[in-house]
């Protein structure tokens, strides 16, 4: 089972999580930032992954720590529980519509970590989570992971649903990749043999 579970402790957040690439997209989440715990909820859900997450972080100061400690997290958990990625299909990409909003999203489990992210979020909050604090989730955790993510705003102008329309189109693009090609169940999807 492709399982991992994580506990990370800093001056700044107090993480435990629990990921399961295998699962049925159950959740349970803590943040202790509501809108983060409502994204991980979406994520879980559209990656068909099972995820616990509760963090106690210094949100008396803002979200920053929070969601991109919750971000590495998540990418060293997700790369653990790859193992050496034999048998995925390793590339998984989607457009989606988010009512007005349209959100191009393309992953490559390369072992390589590269991000580009082109959002144009209206507004620097949405209620008390700060905007900027969607890329910073989506940059540690590929740093993490160690995989190749494009992310591009097609369409939209409402923030809430640019960010939800975000996560849910890079958890679709991450369930795709990272699900297991029965026919090649054995075979590392590289002609290097490793990724």
């Amino acid at each position: 089972m492709r399982t991992c579970e994580i506990a990370r402790k800093t001056g700044e957040t107090d993480i435990k999580l629990f990921l399961n690439l295998d699962g049925n997209g159950k959740s349970e989440i803590d943040s202790g930032c509501g809108f983060l715990d409502h994204m991980l909820t979406l994520f879980s859900k559209h990656a068909g992954y099972d995820l616990k997450v509760s963090c106690k972080g210094d949100t008396q100061v803002d979200y920053h720590h929070t969601a991109e400690d919750i971000g590495i997290a998540l990418g060293t958990a997700f790369y653990k529980a790859l193992g050496d990625k034999r048998g995925i299909i390793r590339y998984g990409d989607i457009v989606l519509p988010m009512d007005e909003t349209l959100i191009m999203a393309a992953v490559d489990i390369s072992g390589r970590d590269y991000a580009s992210i082109a959002l144009e979020i209206p507004t620097a909050k949405v209620g008390d989570f700060d905007t900027e604090l969607c890329e910073e989730f989506w940059l540690a955790f590929t740093r993490e992971a160690k995989l190749t993510l494009h992310v591009k705003q097609l369409a939209g102008k409402n923030a809430h649903h640019i960010i939800e329309g975000t996560f849910k189109a890079v958890a679709r693009a991450l369930g795709k990749a990272t699900k297991i090609d029965e026919s090649k169940k054995d075979e590392i999807p590289s002609t290097k043999g490793v990724l």
